[in-house]
């Protein structure tokens, strides 16, 4: 019964949805036609800052609400261009039935690829968007927030993001606190013991002086993401000398994205913090 009252939260995660236009990032390729960016623009385009937005799910689905939905009318609210990107993501069935082993399904880098790919088409639309190319970031959420920071040394240069958000993210492929969910998910049944594949894909061992700023936020309560992930990756950005704000909430748990309710009072500053540290930036 509990794991049936799981899956059906998720799939209700999944199926959430809002009013906005949703676009194919690929434009009209049709093996990758479900991947889609949803639009926040602001009027006039604002400052001309744009963030593309990873929600979590540990590489298997979204939360498409508080870490998506949510975010892009936060951003846009406060003059800040969004695009909340759904990514490929293996799925619940994948999930639930270990089919991986036989199939590839999706993996890496899918959904490396499409962030990679969402960048770019931001960048192409946005004279008519008025956004600046040179103030285009990332902002992920657990296992989205993995997925941003790895574009920061898996992209080409002219590829990577201006600004990283990084929110309560998975970091570590090879500690013993890693968050095996998120692991299996990227990498798949077949491939999630690969040694050089963890390595690969373990943020804090691939932080290099050239990373964009960075903004990091997690929980010392966290029950899903151990917090050491988060203490790992602000130590290694520190080691690389790397510009960026790391806060840790005492309270506050895991996955309440943008809402105003999820979390904890004090973690919910994380939002204010933001719009504070991105004028910083600019």
């Amino acid at each position: 019964m509990k794991q049936a009252l799981t899956l059906f939260v998720l799939i209700w995660c999944v199926a959430v949805g809002n009013s906005q236009e949703k676009m194919n990032i690929y434009e009209g390729h049709l093996d990758h036609k479900a991947v889609e960016i949803t639009p926040y623009l602001v009027e006039g385009g604002g400052d001309g800052i744009a963030v593309i937005v990873c929600p979590g799910g540990s590489y298997f689905w979204h939360d498409m609400q508080h870490e998506g939905s949510e975010v892009g009318t936060w951003l846009s609210a406060n003059g800040i261009n969004a695009f909340v990107l759904k990514y490929r993501a293996g799925g619940i069935s994948a999930f639930i039935t270990h089919s991986r082993y036989m199939i590839r399904g999706t993996r890496y880098p899918d959904p490396q690829d499409d962030l990679r790919q969402s960048i770019r088409f931001v960048k192409q639309h946005a004279r008519e968007w008025g956004i600046d190319t040179t103030r285009i970031g990332v902002m992920g959420f657990s296992a989205g927030g993995h997925l941003v920071m790895s574009s920061t040394y898996l992209f080409d240069p002219e590829d990577r993001p201006a600004f990283v958000a990084s929110i309560y993210p998975v970091v570590s492929f090879v500690e013993s606190y890693s968050h095996k969910r998120s692991r299996r998910g990227l990498l798949g049944d077949s491939q999630q013991r690969d040694s050089l594949m963890r390595d690969s894909l373990s943020l804090e061992r691939h932080i290099k002086s050239d990373c964009p700023p960075v903004f990091l936020v997690n929980c010392k309560d966290d029950p899903i993401v151990d917090y050491r992930n988060s203490v790992k990756l602000d130590s290694a950005l520190s080691g690389a000398s790397v510009n960026h704000l790391y806060i840790q909430y005492p309270i506050g748990g895991h996955g309440f994205g943008a809402s105003d309710s999820k979390g904890s009072a004090v973690a919910r500053q994380w939002k204010d913090r933001f719009l504070r540290w991105i004028k910083t930036i600019f």
